[in-house]
């Protein structure tokens, strides 16, 4: 595996991370989304499960010794240290983009309330699989590499943008984490196997911070949003309750004259 191989995978992540949203109307109701579907724990799980057998796996620890090879010649002596404070800028984007006028699908103290959900149980799941685990970092004696809680807080930080500002937004701020996730095999701060799971357990927390908030949202006493079959169910009741005049000009070839057809239903 080479970094060659680590940038095909940019492609294969946005395909399978940003998955499909139904579009809305400008116009429209902000909606509620925050609703636990099985088939969201898929991508998450996956990546967890790929990124554990890096832990003891034979050929899954050549390949990320091969890896860390690469990024070696390919670093030199020159390091990027930027990860350390650009792993938060999802997080950071996810409660301010509403602020500068795009448009979100929760008010913003529902999205530092999901936010805050999501990154403490990114910070137990990550802190308590380091402890658990001791896997060696590669450039150093200290055993706390698995998995990369820099890629975590990157990833969730993405998928919290996917959630709240839709696919296209999702797709730029999926991008950014996977670049976290590059520097910290380009930092040889962690194997492969590491930002991997990392990237899982960030998606996975992201979910629970959105699946928890109508919890969260009757403990505070806030006023419950709009799901999305209530407001297809409004939209669908205004379309049959509401009359509907149609007037259209034509002519009429016997009385040789333009006339104007009107029809109407209620």
């Amino acid at each position: 595996m080479t970094v060659r191989c680590f940038l095909s995978l940019l492609p294969v992540c946005l395909c399978t991370s940003v998955s499909a949203q139904e579009s809305l109307p400008a116009d429209s109701i902000v909606v509620e989304d925050t609703q636990f579907r099985p088939q969201q724990l898929i991508l998450p799980a996956a990546l967890i499960t790929v990124g554990a057998f890096g832990v003891e796996n034979g050929w899954l620890c050549s390949l990320k010794e091969d890896m860390r090879e690469d990024f070696q010649d390919l670093r030199g002596d020159c390091r990027f240290r930027a990860d350390d404070k650009l792993q938060y800028l999802p997080v950071i984007a996810n409660v301010g983009l509403g602020l500068t006028g795009v448009r979100s699908h929760h008010p913003l103290r529902e999205r530092i309330a999901a936010t805050a959900t999501a990154y403490a149980t990114m910070g137990v799941l990550v802190n308590a699989t380091k402890y658990a685990v001791k896997e060696k970092r590669p450039d150093s004696e200290k055993r706390n590499s698995f998995p990369s809680g820099h890629t975590a807080t990157a990833f969730m930080g993405a998928e919290l943008v996917r959630e709240e500002y839709g696919n296209g937004w999702g797709a730029g701020a999926y991008a950014f984490a996977t670049g976290i996730a590059f520097l910290r095999l380009y930092n040889d701060r962690h194997w492969l196997n590491d930002v991997i799971a990392g990237a899982g357990m960030g998606i996975l927390s992201a979910r629970i911070g959105y699946w928890l908030l109508p919890w969260e949202r009757r403990l505070l006493g806030w006023k419950k949003r709009a799901t999305r079959n209530e407001v297809q169910g409004t939209r669908n009741a205004q379309s049959h309750d509401a009359p509907v005049m149609v007037l259209v000009p034509t002519y009429n070839p016997e009385l040789q004259a333009p006339m104007l057809c009107f029809a109407a239903s209620f």
